[in-house]
């Protein structure tokens, strides 16, 4: 790539890390990038996977706050989040795309109609929350599922995670915080596993990897100071340009 096109990739890169903190989705601003910049589809996604990684990150930092007595949780799903993201990545190096371009836009669109309704069944559900229960244990299965997309692709992986957490934990503010945690956990793994035995292209990695970082933190800075409601829309909106996007891509 030329000096430009790397230019044109680090600005993206701080674009795509402040989306993936405030909403999710960064993914499917860097990736389809790469690939007009002349990355083969496979070598973008790997690419863009790695790049991002510090995004997550700084994600983390921003909401750090929010994470005041989170951590047996934060240990019990970040396993998950594992098992999950090397499942996918695996699966991403092994098999064919084809089939699974099929199922994200689905994915993508049916979690942000679960954010959509999370306020309604939340509502449903008051009655019996208890703020010291345990996670439901569907949560670890949803979330299972949910970082196997993430290693596999990972575009829009934030709104799905939001989507899940939000209904099972009735608190977007918390949901949107670990949603960058679990996020940065599947992406710590691709990293690990795209960066033995996947075709990363490293130079681009190098310049758009620390403005992920940068957008990520400045992010999650911005979504911190978001109303719950207005969150919610802003996330929803996004999730269903998202999935319009995807499967226009079918």
């Amino acid at each position: 790539m030329s000096a430009a096109d790397l230019l044109v990739a680090a600005a993206v890169a701080l674009g795509a890390g402040a989306v993936n903190s405030i909403a999710g989705g960064g993914s499917l601003i860097l990736f389809p990038t790469l690939v007009a910049l002349g990355l083969g589809t496979v070598p973008a996604n790997v690419t863009n996977s790695v790049a991002q990684w510090p995004g997550y990150l700084g994600g983390m930092l921003g909401f750090r706050r929010e994470y005041a007595g989170q951590r047996g949780r934060l240990v019990r799903l970040g396993v998950v989040s594992v098992l999950g993201g090397v499942a996918g990545s695996v699966l991403l190096l092994t098999t064919p795309s084809e089939a699974f371009d099929v199922v994200v836009p689905v994915l993508v669109l049916l979690a942000s109609l679960l954010l959509a309704l999370q306020p309604l069944l939340t509502r449903r559900l008051r009655g019996r929350e208890d703020t010291a229960a345990r996670d439901p244990w569907w949560l670890y299965l949803a979330l299972f599922l949910a970082t196997v997309y993430g290693g596999y692709f990972g575009g829009a992986l934030g709104v799905i995670l939001v989507g899940v957490l939000g209904t099972a934990l009735h608190r977007l503010s918390l949901a949107n915080a670990l949603k960058s945690a679990f996020s940065a956990v599947t992406a710590t793994v691709t990293v690990v596993v795209f960066g033995l035995f996947g075709p990363v292209a490293w130079t681009v990695v190098a310049v758009a990897a620390p403005a992920s970082l940068v957008g990520g933190f400045l992010g999650a800075r911005v979504a911190t100071r978001i109303p719950a409601t207005p969150l919610r829309v802003l996330i929803v909106t996004f999730g269903v340009a998202v999935s319009v996007y995807l499967f226009t891509r079918i």
